[in-house]
C-alpha cells in the first residue's frame, strides 16, 4: 500500500493497465508528452510510447470516433476529454453510436471503451472548465457511468472500466484530484472539502462497478452523494456532531439502490447533494427511487442541495458550490421535520 492522490491513484490504474494489457490505448489531447493538463498521464507515454500514448488534435468528436472504431476492432482505448465542459462535441458520438453499438448489432460488436474527463469547480475555471454534466449521461441507455470521491476508490473503479465490455463514462472530480485542499482563503471554513489522500495498493486490484459505498456510518439520517460532495457532507455532520450515515454512490449508472434503500429505511431521513444544477440533476432521479422504495419508511420529506441553475460563476465561485454550509443548514432542517 502506498500513499496515493487521485491524480497519482488514476496514473497508477492506466499504468497497470497498459503493462498488462497489451490492447489497452490511450489517446487524447496532451495526454503524452505533456502528461495531461492535471498530470494524470504524465510518464505514460515515455513508458510505453506513443503509439499506445496518443496525442490527438483538438477534436473531441474525432477522439472519441477514432476510440470507438479502436474498440470495435478489438483494442481497449481510454480516451480523455480534457475537461467534461468539453465532451459536448462528441456527444452525438457517445450518444448516436457508442451507447447503442452492442443493443443496434444484436450484441455482434462491443465497443470496451474508458472516456475519462475532468469535472466540477473549485479550481476557479468558470463556466467553461467546472460543469458536471454526469446527469447528462446518466439518462442515455447503454452507457455505465462513474465517480470516484477518493484515490483508492479511482483507481479499482478505473480498472474496471477498462475492463469492462461496455462503454463507461468516468468523471473525475478535479477540485480534490491532489490530496489536501484547503479552498478559498477568505473562506477555508466552508470552502473545505476533507482530505481526500488515501492508501492505495501498487499492483492490480478492481472495485466492482454498481456497487456504492458507505463513507460515514450513521443511525440518524441519510445523506446520499458522491464526488467532492462526499467530502464535504462528511465535514458538515462533523461540525454539527450529527449521527448522519453518508452514502458514496460511486456508480450512477448501474446504480446500486439496494445500499441507498438499506440506509434510509434504517434512518427515516434523507437528504441528496450534488454539485451539479439542481433542476433535472442526477438528483432528481435519486429522490424518485428512494421515494418508490422507501416511502413509508421516511419520517420527512427527501430534500437535496445543489448548484444553483445558473451556468458556473468565476466571481462567485462559493456562493455557487454548495458547501458545507448549505449542507448544514438542510440538515438542521430535516432534523427538525416531525415525522
Amino acid at each position: 500500500m502506498t500513499a496515493m492522490n487521485m491524480v497519482q491513484a488514476l496514473n497508477s490504474a492506466m499504468d497497470v493497465m497498459l503493462a498488462r494489457d497489451p490492447a489497452v490505448i490511450v489517446l487524447g489531447e496532451d495526454v503524452g508528452y505533456f502528461g495531461g493538463v492535471f498530470r494524470v498521464t504524465e510518464g505514460l507515454q515515455r513508458k510505453y510510447g506513443a503509439h499506445r500514448v496518443i496525442d490527438t488534435p483538438i477534436a473531441e468528436g474525432g477522439i472519441v470516433g477514432a476510440a470507438i472504431g479502436m474498440g470495435v476492432n478489438g483494442l481497449r482505448p481510454v480516451a480523455e476529454i480534457q475537461f467534461a465542459d468539453y465532451i459536448y462535441p462528441a456527444y452525438d458520438q457517445i450518444v448516436s453510436e457508442l451507447a447503442r453499438l452492442r443493443y443496434r448489432s444484436a450484441a455482434e460488436f462491443t465497443a470496451p471503451l474508458t472516456i475519462r474527463t475532468p469535472c466540477g469547480g473549485g479550481i476557479r475555471g468558470g463556466q467553461t472548465h467546472s460543469q458536471s454534466p454526469e446527469g447528462v449521461f446518466a439518462h442515455v441507455s447503454g452507457l455505465k457511468v462513474v465517480m470516484p470521491s477518493n484515490p483508492y476508490d479511482a483507481k479499482g473503479l478505473l480498472i474496471a472500466a477498462i475492463e469492462d465490455d461496455d462503454p463507461v463514462i468516468f468523471f473525475e472530480p478535479k477540485r480534490i484530484y491532489n490530496g489536501p485542499f484547503d479552498g478559498d482563503p477568505e473562506k477555508p471554513a466552508e470552502s473545505w472539502a476533507g482530505h481526500p489522500m488515501g492508501e492505495v495498493p501498487e499492483g492490480y486490484y478492481s472495485v466492482p462497478i454498481g456497487q456504492a459505498a458507505i463513507a460515514r456510518p450513521g443511525e440518524a439520517v441519510t445523506v446520499i452523494t458522491y464526488g467532492t460532495m462526499v467530502h464535504v457532507c462528511i465535514a458538515a455532520a462533523a461540525d454539527l456532531g450529527l449521527d448522519a450515515e453518508v452514502v458514496d454512490v460511486r456508480s450512477m449508472v448501474p446504480l446500486d439502490l439496494d445500499t441507498l434503500a438499506a440506509s434510509v429505511e434504517k434512518t427515516g431521513r434523507c437528504l441528496v447533494v450534488h454539485e451539479a444544477t439542481r433542476f433535472g440533476g442526477y438528483g432528481a432521479e435519486l429522490i424518485a427511487s428512494i421515494q418508490e422504495r422507501c416511502f413509508w419508511c421516511l419520517e420527512a420529506p427527501i430534500r437535496r442541495v445543489a448548484g444553483w441553475d445558473t451556468p458556473y460563476p468565476h466571481a462567485f465561485e462559493w456562493e455557487y458550490f454548495p458547501g458545507r454550509a448549505r449542507v448544514r443548514r438542510a440538515l438542521q432542517a430535516l432534523m427538525q421535520e416531525a415525522p
